[in-house]
């Protein structure tokens, strides 16, 4: 599934690990989930859009649509 995590994370002048911990997670995971590596659960997709204050169709979305 593809993302615009990173861009988002960027954005709001975040590194990975306070992402990480913001959303209770590990950095790893956060780099995981920004490289395209996992998926991440339903419900932190939702917490991760809550935290960027976005429905979740604008984080992740297909792999064939651009």
């Amino acid at each position: 599934m593809k993302n615009s995590l990173a861009t988002l994370r960027k954005e709001r002048g975040l590194s990975q690990e306070d992402l990480g911990k913001l959303l209770g997670v590990s950095r790893q995971t956060i780099i995981s989930i920004e490289k395209e590596r996992f998926d991440p659960s339903l419900p932190l997709a939702f917490e991760i859009a809550r935290t960027f204050d976005r429905p979740i169709e604008e984080i992740f979305f297909p792999e064939n649509q651009p």
